[in-house]
This record gives C-alpha cells, sequence and structure tokens, in this order.
C-alpha cells in the first residue's frame, strides 16, 4: 500500500501541514510512521480530512468532530448532535435573513435619519433582545428537557 507523506496530504487535501499535525495531537487523524522526519499517512486519510471539513464547514467544533468516529475510525454520526446542529444552523438563517432584510431596508429608507426610522427601529429592539437573550443563554445551560426532546424526535426519524 503507497503511503502519502505529510506534504502529499497537505497538497491534495488543501489543508496545510500544521493543521495536520494538530489534528494528529487531537485524534482526529492518524499518521502511520515516518520517511525520514516526514509523517506518513494511508491514502484514507484524504476521506477522512473531507469529512472533518465538512463538519466545520456545519459549525461543529473539533472536539464535537472527534466524537463523531468510533475507536476503530469509522464514522459514528450521532443522529441527535445532527438533528440539534440543524436545529441551531436554522435560527443563524432566520437571523440572517431578517437583518439581510434591514440592510436592504436601511439602504433605502426615506427617513430623514434610520433611527427615525420605524422598521429600523423594530430591527434594533429585536437586536438588543436577542443580545441580551445570547448572553443569558451562553451563562445558562440549556435544561436536559431540550436535549430528551431532541432525542425522542431523533428516535422518532430514525428507522
Amino acid at each position: 500500500m503507497t503511503h502519502l507523506d505529510i506534504s502529499e496530504v497537505a497538497q491534495r487535501s488543501g489543508v496545510p501541514a500544521s493543521a495536520l499535525r494538530y489534528y494528529e495531537e487531537k485524534g482526529l487523524i492518524v499518521s502511520t510512521g515516518r520517511r525520514g522526519l516526514r509523517r506518513l499517512f494511508d491514502p484514507g486519510v484524504l476521506e477522512r480530512l473531507a469529512l472533518i471539513a465538512l463538519g466545520r464547514s456545519a459549525g461543529f467544533s473539533l472536539d464535537d468532530i472527534a466524537r463523531m468516529f468510533g475507536a476503530d475510525g469509522q464514522p459514528r454520526i450521532d443522529r441527535l448532535m445532527l438533528t440539534a446542529k440543524a436545529d441551531e444552523l436554522d435560527r443563524t438563517i432566520r437571523n440572517l435573513s431578517v437583518m439581510r432584510d434591514g440592510l436592504r431596508h436601511a439602504a433605502v429608507c426615506s427617513a430623514p435619519s434610520h433611527m427615525e426610522c420605524p422598521k429600523f427601529r423594530r430591527i434594533l429592539r429585536k437586536a438588543e433582545a436577542g443580545a441580551a437573550r445570547e448572553k443569558r443563554t451562553k451563562a445558562a445551560p440549556r435544561p436536559p428537557k431540550v436535549k430528551a426532546e431532541a432525542r425522542e424526535r431523533s428516535s422518532k426519524a430514525d428507522p
């Protein structure tokens, strides 16, 4: 079996060698040995790096992604975690859509000042409320009920 050295993996995957070393340190990937001072990897590492990139694009942390692989290195993705992330993305999309619409309105609003525009003021109040809610959410853990409900939804959707 042909092994790839770290520079080949970096070139083919687009992931810098420094990130590859970090991923190895975090247990996300495993080198199979060395050729001189260069780490060697099984060609399957490229698929694993693609899965890591996909997880990062979805907003998962490296720790979350590490938990998505079993001890044998095969993906073991928790459907509950996927559902929770999808719900989080839905909230982000809604918030960004409101922001986009507000910016478009502010760009064409005929009010003498944005602070005099009723629609802009409503958007501003929502932003203030959202920031306060986000601060409270980060300070207090989610109630266990939310996790149980999400787990129940996941089990019903999983045949």
